[in-house]
């Protein structure tokens, strides 16, 4: 069993812990972004929590970097509630309910007389941080998920910047490089990465000016023929896309999880981000 599906089975009995709050970096010129016009709405429900209040939106989460629980926390300490909240959720907690999942395909029932279970019915909200890898179900659910109107944050860092006090070959460490999956493909994009551009940062306005903060990103770009929903300028670190119903925010940097920094006071950057990936407004 991988850690994330062992840490998802942790988090069912855990009730949640909170932890106290506390949160720029040079950067380039700063692009303006686009938002793309939708080809219909998001409709799917809520998949909430029955301790979630109307105010905290349900998120599904899937990803490598210790977001939900710490890097170094042991099963003992997870499953008794102890574990330190990691600052990214301390962050996001106030306004999200962050469930974790570890893969996107239908689960086959254990027994013969069992149901099959989809992890992403009645998702309405998708992250996906710098994950281990998409397997072909996987990328075959998520491009139908999206154009059945869900909403994906989907960042895939080229190469991490984050420093992980682990050794080499560790299972809880982050995966190093992003797999891109092929569904990037098949909506038309691509990312690519200059290594020579070693200390770049650049900067990026979201509509109503919050600035997102970027760490050696890579850069996203149309194939020939694709894109065609997506607002796309230049080669940029962020682009959004409309998907038939759905929407998908694609990040080549996962920079503002990993770096305090960069999320800006109070996670304001970070919560800025997510809100734009999935139609809130940020505070």
């Amino acid at each position: 069993m991988r850690l994330n599906n062992a840490l998802a089975i942790v988090a069912a009995l855990v009730a949640g812990c909170d932890a106290p709050h506390s949160a720029t970096t040079s950067s380039a010129a700063t692009p303006s972004f686009a938002t793309p016009a939708e080809d219909g709405q998001a409709d799917a429900a809520h998949n909430a929590s029955p301790d979630a209040s109307p105010e905290r939106e349900p998120v599904a989460l899937m990803t490598s970097l210790p977001l939900y629980w710490p890097i170094d926390a042991d099963l003992a300490s997870l499953a008794s509630g102890e574990a330190t909240v990691p600052w990214p959720r301390v962050f996001l907690d106030p306004r999200y309910t962050l469930v974790p999942l570890d893969t996107l395909s239908v689960i086959a029932p254990l027994s013969s007389d069992g149901l099959p279970t989809d992890p992403l019915e009645g998702v309405a909200r998708l992250a996906i941080v710098q994950p281990r890898g998409l397997s072909p179900a996987d990328n075959v659910a998520l491009d139908r998920w999206v154009r059945s109107g869900g909403r994906l944050l989907l960042a895939l860092d080229p190469v991490l910047t984050g420093h992980y006090e682990l050794p080499l070959g560790d299972p809880r460490l982050p995966s190093f490089t992003a797999l891109i999956p092929p569904v990037v493909a098949r909506w038309g994009l691509a990312i690519r990465f200059d290594d020579r551009a070693r200390d770049a940062s650049r900067a990026v306005s979201l509509p109503g000016g919050q600035e997102l903060l970027f760490r050696r990103p890579g850069e996203i770009y149309a194939l020939p023929g694709g894109a065609g929903g997506c607002a796309l300028q230049d080669p940029a670190p962020i682009v959004q896309c409309a998907l038939g119903k759905g929407r998908v925010t694609l990040v080549a940097d996962a920079a503002v999880f990993e770096h305090r920094e960069l999320a800006g006071s109070n996670g304001q950057r970070l919560r800025a981000l997510m809100a734009f990936a999935f139609d809130e407004t940020a505070s």
